[in-house]
């Protein structure tokens, strides 16, 4: 089988190393990469060549990464720790360190990037755009057609969730711990368009829904389209966006793994004739706000009954669900393997929490991600 091309997008918080806290250069960074790549350009580069990975998000204190389409896992991998460090040689250059956590550990009065667009959003938006800085990881998977893209997120509608709360890397709001595994996706759903979507049933549907929401001068345009999974404007995609970003460069690739299995297991499904899931948006709904609220460490809704069961449970299911994919595509031993190793070890929440405890201190939780976010 050949396998889907799949890429990631990953936004990493911008902090300052002696005290924690979320700093506006996002700017500075990006600056600092374009000259050290038109220093020293990579071998069979040309000198001049601006970093193509490294791109301004809503806030100064946050950038955007972004790896090459991959074929492989094995690629996968060395693209996001490419990235990563990019980011953190760039950010290191202008004294700050990159941090991939899903919410800024410490208190915050996020700036603004000064786009005209992000400035009509903060004018529309009120608190709910002041307040916005989270770090989010979005995954893109190929898809032959606008039709197969709909199809897939048609019959993918149970499973987001359980990524959700694997990925989960957001418990500090503020200064202090929300209680909520991923603080991160509720702070997101305060925008209208966010959150799980109902069948669509073709392409054709999708788009009038999204021509609809856009007439209805809510949102500003389709990039405003916040759906937890929604077909790319700009790439042959689908593209789910519901993760943290995720503390361990591990488990952004096993997070990829499992969504490309996803799109592969629901092409499949479509292709057969078999019809999507009439699961209920509602239980959506709650299904993604439990796994916000809990992450691995309670009971999650699980996919196909609809009923609590434990976490890790529900990560066996995902597997399962998407075995056939992953047997393949020769994925399916490493593909276990990280997910066994993110169960043993935690998530980035479990992770944060740890740091904090040693001592009380949030600034310990920022440490802590700047010394795992490159590498692991």
């Amino acid at each position: 089988m050949t396998a889907r091309n799949v890429g990631v997008e990953e936004e990493l918080m911008l902090v300052d190393p002696a005290s924690g806290q979320a700093r506006a250069v996002a700017g500075a960074v990006i600056r600092a990469a374009e000259e050290a790549a038109a220093a020293s350009p990579p071998e069979g580069g040309s000198r001049g060549e601006p970093s193509e990975a490294l791109v301004l998000e809503f806030k100064l204190e946050q950038l955007e990464i972004g790896t090459r389409p991959c074929a492989s896992l094995e690629e996968l991998g060395r693209e996001v720790r490419r990235c990563r460090s990019l980011a953190a040689e760039a950010a290191s250059r202008v004294g700050v360190q990159v941090a991939a956590v899903g919410t800024a550990p410490m208190a915050v009065e996020p700036s603004l990037t000064l786009l005209s667009r992000y400035r009509k959003m903060a004018a529309e938006f009120g608190l709910t755009a002041q307040e916005h800085l989270t770090c989010g990881c979005h995954v893109h998977v190929q898809v032959s057609s606008d039709e197969e893209g709909i199809a897939v997120l048609d019959r993918i509608r149970p499973w987001p969730a359980p990524l959700l709360a694997l990925s989960a890397n957001s418990p500090f709001w503020q200064g202090r711990d929300s209680g909520y595994a991923s603080f991160r996706y509720q702070a997101y759903r305060r925008w209208p368009s966010s959150g799980p979507t109902d069948r669509f049933g073709s392409a054709r549907a999708y788009h009038d829904a999204v021509q609809a929401m856009v007439d209805t001068g809510t949102v500003l345009d389709e990039g405003m389209i916040y759906f937890d999974a929604r077909l790319s404007r700009h790439h042959p995609t689908v593209e789910v966006r519901l993760a943290d970003v995720c503390l361990y460069p591990d488990d952004a690739v096993l997070i990829a793994a499992l969504v490309r299995a996803l799109v592969e297991t629901a092409a499949r499904s479509w292709r057969m004739g078999e019809p999507a899931s009439p699961v209920r948006i509602e239980l959506l709904h709650m299904a993604a706000w439990r796994a916000s609220r809990s992450g691995l460490d309670d009971q999650l809704v699980a996919p196909v009954t609809n009923r609590p069961a434990a976490a890790r449970a529900v990560a066996y299911q995902l597997l399962e669900h998407v075995r056939a994919a992953l047997v393949d595509a020769g994925e399916f031993s490493i593909v276990k393997e990280l997910l066994e190793d993110l169960l043993a070890r935690g998530n980035g929440t479990w992770a944060q929490r740890q740091a904090y405890r040693r001592a009380n201190q949030v600034l310990d939780v920022v440490r802590e991600a700047i010394a795992r976010t490159p590498r692991g």
